[in-house]
């Protein structure tokens, strides 16, 4: 009889015990992929906005708790414009609107026509909207295929009927499913007049960006630059919060699951007193009766791991179904997923089985027996 084969025969001939285990350890892996996969989608739909338009970095107000909040101005646009190594820079008015139940966060941008291309978007069907028209707008391809819009179609926005006069297309999936606006005319709809939510800034050539966001962050202590999503949360504290929750909630998912692995494992302690001392009287070391408890273990991670996985994207459809996340939940599966999902598991029954691992190795011969 081989050790591997060993280890297999004493989880298969336990199956109750052991699919508790793994039921255990499956719970602890579903939750931390559905959290995992549900802020992430989350963080992505909030950061989306800075993949928009063809820029080297962001600037937004800082510390806002959302992105969509911040409140910037003309006048702070041309000091801007001004930093040196700055090549250009675009200011764009956001908000966000409910066009059905499928589409309850639509972004809204406010573009001056003579911006659109340098901020990286292009016709594919129709043309751009004149600088003062106050009922026509763009709409993305991807918003445009979902409502089955093209170039003199209406669409009912901001509580009145506009005309489509033309689909456009970024390159950027949250840029695709936007609809823009002429910058005044969308400024006099949100009572803003002269105000923007964030600068697109593009830097001369040869500049270094981390120079030239240090030098427009010195020019007001009102604006951020952001140039990845890591440093989102420089911005956005929504965007904190979010993985703040995320990396809490596994740190707890791991404890509990932890915990009931191990409650598991020390009843099956109890039981194999004499088997254990038997091993030990036989020749058995320490170490080979630790390689024993954790390769059972790690058994019923990968089990639990896999059920853990399933049950979690069983859930995140369940999710994607909910009123309050319909439309705005728009999960993407990811190798990460899989990768946290196993070492979730791993993590879970290692801590799970350690101790009565250990406390298996300390067993004497004689004492296994007098126990017995």
């Amino acid at each position: 009889m081989s050790f591997g084969w060993l280890i297999w025969h004493n989880v298969w001939s336990k199956k109750v015990r052991s699919a508790l285990t793994a039921t255990a350890v499956a719970i602890g892996v579903m939750t931390v992929v559905v959290l995992g996969v549900v802020t992430d989608s989350l963080r992505t739909t909030a950061a989306g906005v800075l993949r928009v338009g063809a820029a080297d970095f962001t600037v937004s107000q800082k510390g806002v708790n959302d992105i969509l909040e911040s409140a910037l101005t003309e006048p702070l646009l041309d000091k801007v414009s001004h930093v040196e190594g700055v090549k250009s820079a675009i200011g764009v008015l956001l908000d966000t609107e409910k066009l059905d139940d499928a589409h309850p966060l639509v972004v809204e941008v406010g573009i001056k026509p003579e911006h659109l291309k340098p901020f990286g978007v292009q016709i594919a069907d129709g043309r751009a909207f004149g600088a003062t028209a106050e009922n026509e707008v763009m709409v993305g391809i991807h918003l445009a295929q979902d409502l089955g819009l093209r170039a003199g179609d209406t669409v009912n926005v901001t509580g009145r009927k506009m005309t489509v006069v033309g689909v456009f297309n970024t390159g950027n999936t949250f840029g695709d499913s936007t609809i823009m606006f002429p910058l005044a005319p969308f400024q006099a709809y949100e009572r803003q007049p002269g105000g923007l939510s964030l600068f697109f800034v593009k830097i001369d050539p040869g500049a270094k960006v981390a120079k030239v966001k240090t030098a427009v962050e010195d020019s007001s202590p009102l604006l951020v630059a952001i140039s990845s999503l890591m440093e989102f949360g420089r911005a956005d504290r929504s965007y904190q919060l979010i993985t703040a929750a995320d990396h809490a909630a596994t740190v707890v998912a791991i404890a509990v699951g932890a915990i009931f692995v191990m409650n598991a494992m020390v009843l099956s302690l109890v039981e194999r007193y004499r088997e254990f001392g038997i091993l030990r009287a036989i020749g058995w070391s320490r170490r080979r009766l630790i390689a024993l408890v954790f390769g059972e273990a790690m058994i019923i991670a990968f089990v639990g791991a896999a059920l853990g996985v399933g049950l979690g994207f069983v859930a995140i459809e369940v999710l994607q179904e909910l009123p309050s996340l319909k439309g705005i939940l728009k999960p993407t599966l990811e190798s990460w997923v899989f990768g946290r999902a196993l070492l979730t598991a791993v993590l879970v029954t290692a801590l799970g089985a350690l101790y009565p691992a250990l406390r298996a190795a300390q067993l004497s011969p004689q004492e296994a027996m007098r126990r017995e």
